[in-house]
């Protein structure tokens, strides 16, 4: 009984969320669902400490006191409601420690820094809240092809680079730049023009530049996608799709994200995951068909 209501916690936690990752789990079996439901809410419990946090010095307390929380699950004993669901789910899927300290890291990064100089120090963050978020959930998801890691780290690049452009008002009413100030440099569109929303012909050509460096992540993404496991990875592919939609509102807006929260709609990623699963459905009937008798 015990172990059913830390379930109902990380179920309800991800659904009050409104994520765009709820629309790609919808169709998941629901041993799977559910234990994507507990890996987003420690994800979501994880970003949480830093989005929230008053203090520094306290924000970094709690992070080590959540390390010591993961540290704890994997020695069988944790202690908050999601490391005790979490606990069923490491144990069924085998999932890595070092992928969840690896997010935590990249979490604390955010309280580190408000700026990145170069892409590379850009991309390291990246690989940490979103990529490494991919390598769990496909340890989950099942597949069988020895591209899938590099499929789920480039996905993950393509996604956090796209809420990058998507949020770079918002980041920047809360003080941050995500977007390497290498690049700013090279567009001659400075911090305080960024800061105070200029929205420019610098900032357009500094915004297709990101364009183009998401989309090699999102070209990468696809040659390794490897069809014989779209039966497995479709929630990740409905992502792909969602977020690839929502790029394209950006450009279609001529990336002016200043003025508005570009999204997409709610009855468009519901169809966006409807008809990648059941395309799922019908590369797994083919594949069957295909099998010699």
């Amino acid at each position: 009984m015990e172990r059913v209501d830390y379930a109902d916690y990380t179920r309800q936690k991800t659904k009050a969320s409104k994520t765009n990752f709820y629309y790609s789990f919808l169709f998941l079996p629901k041993v799977k669902r559910e234990a994507i439901y507990t890996v987003y809410s420690f994800c979501r419990e994880t970003d949480d400490i830093v989005d929230n946090m008053t203090d520094v010095d306290d924000a970094r307390r709690r992070l080590d006191v959540w390390r010591s929380e993961m540290e704890a699950c994997y020695k069988q004993q944790p202690g908050h409601p999601i490391t005790r669901a979490l606990l069923e789910v490491i144990q069924r899927f085998g999932i890595p420690k070092e992928y969840f300290h690896a997010l935590i890291d990249g979490c604390e990064m955010d309280i580190r820094l408000k700026r990145y100089q170069t892409f590379d120090e850009l991309a390291a963050y990246c690989y940490r809240v979103a990529s490494v978020v991919g390598l769990i959930c496909i340890e989950i998801f099942g597949y069988r092809s020895r591209q899938a890691k590099d499929y789920a780290i480039n996905l993950g690049m393509a996604l956090q680079l796209t809420n990058i452009m998507r949020d770079v008002g918002e980041d920047a009413r809360n003080g941050r730049i995500y977007l390497p100030l290498e690049d700013l440099e090279r567009f001659r569109y400075s911090e305080k023009s960024l800061l105070e929303e200029g929205y420019t012909p610098a900032f357009i050509e500094l915004m297709r530049h990101q364009l183009d460096r998401a989309q090699s992540y999102y070209d990468a993404a696809t040659r390794l996608y490897e069809r014989r496991d779209h039966h497995l990875l479709f929630p990740a592919e409905i992502m792909r799709k969602i977020y690839y939609l929502l790029l394209m509102k950006i450009v279609r807006a001529d990336f002016n994200v200043y003025q508005q929260r570009i999204r997409v709609p709610n009855q468009k990623k519901m169809m966006i995951a409807l008809s990648t699963w059941l395309e799922s459905r019908w590369s797994r009937v083919t594949q069957w068909a295909a099998t010699p008798s």
